[in-house]
């Protein structure tokens, strides 16, 4: 009797193949952090746009997300490597590709926040010293809200998107997964971004502390209830700001040091 062994077991992966693609990402994160962190050496203290044109900006800001954001989807790339059969490391590589594709746009608007923020506090501190606290206050008002309690929602339980994404054919069905996924984590995180804007771009500290929010909010039991503190914590930051300019250095340039 001759045993037929069918091509999905032929298929089937390897133990320990999918984690070797997630810790592949969790190794470009750190890469990333290390070129944010070398960058920033130059750029610590700028505001707005920090001087970078259009075309360089996003790219920056794309790094900046990798180090920020690939730690925090790495979960949902492991579980998306066990659908993978075959050419793992290239799918997960266009999965990833889409991922940072979609906040790689979203840099698009965050130069034009960033450049009004640099304009503003180089010529008009009163109207820059209003947009801090806007920006604390947006991102508190949405981190309290039902739509980032959706969006987190889909991020920490993917499985329905999973299972959405196997519909998807063509050559460029891991990038438009990475993609979608991503525009769903754009939907929970941006608020937490804008953050960014108010603090500095380039405020190391500040993106170790965002990205640490976004980890917690998308892995941990206690998530989505950090979120809300972190929301609450943006709130108290609006009300703060008024009264210390400080808090928001992304949109207070320092008074010179007087001449001795």
């Amino acid at each position: 009797m001759v045993r037929v062994t069918g091509s999905a077991e032929l298929a089937r992966p390897r133990p320990g193949q999918p984690a070797r693609e997630a810790a592949l990402l969790l190794i470009a994160a750190a890469g990333a952090w290390a070129a944010t962190v070398a960058l920033a050496r130059g750029m610590a203290g700028m505001t707005g746009t920090m001087g970078l044109g259009l075309g360089v900006f996003v790219p920056v800001w794309t790094l900046m997300m990798a180090a920020m954001m690939l730690p925090s989807v790495t979960p949902t790339a492991l579980l998306y490597a066990k659908t993978v059969q075959r050419n793992r490391t290239v799918r997960i590589a266009g999965l990833a590709g889409g991922y940072l594709g979609a906040w790689a746009v979203a840099g698009l608007p965050a130069y034009g926040l960033a450049r009004l923020a640099g304009w503003l506090a180089g010529g008009h501190p009163g109207a820059a010293h209003v947009l801090a606290v806007g920006l604390f206050a947006c991102c508190g008002i949405y981190q309290l809200s039902s739509l980032k309690d959706r969006c987190l929602a889909h991020c920490r339980s993917p499985l329905a998107l999973l299972l959405h994404y196997g519909s998807y054919r063509g050559r460029l069905r891991d990038v438009r997964a990475g993609a979608h996924h991503g525009g769903y984590c754009l939907g929970c995180c941006w608020g937490l971004m804008v953050v960014l804007v108010a603090v500095g771009l380039m405020n190391v500290a500040a993106m170790v502390g965002l990205a640490a929010v976004v980890l917690i909010e998308k892995t941990w039991r206690w998530g989505p209830a950090v979120g809300r503190l972190a929301g609450a914590a943006a709130l108290a930051l609006a009300v703060a700001v008024i009264w210390f300019p400080w808090l928001a250095p992304g949109l207070h340039i320092p008074a010179p040091m007087p001449m001795t």
